[in-house]
């Protein structure tokens, strides 16, 4: 099953890591650490115009900044997981 994450992306849910508020996660050094990290290694991938995340999607290959909000992604989750889809 996948998690359409914005755009024409799409992840793996298998894959998927965390889903994580942009605005919360960017205040915490650890979190931008990693982003950097991250980024010097070109594992980030913007979904859309970069001033329009509001989310962050880890997955085991890369990391996404999405344009759709953390609430909306979780339950699009929950709703594949449970073998639903939208």
């Amino acid at each position: 099953m996948f998690l359409h994450i914005g755009g024409e992306v799409m992840v793996p849910l298998n894959e998927l890591i965390a889903i994580i508020d942009l605005e919360t996660g960017r205040r915490r050094e650890v979190n931008c650490e990693f982003l950097n990290f991250a980024a010097g290694e070109k594992q980030v991938v913007h979904v859309g115009r970069p001033e329009r995340g509001k989310s962050i999607v880890v997955t085991k290959r890369r990391i996404y900044y999405s344009p759709i909000s953390v609430d909306t992604l979780t339950r699009r989750s929950q709703l594949q997981i449970a073998g639903r889809p939208e």
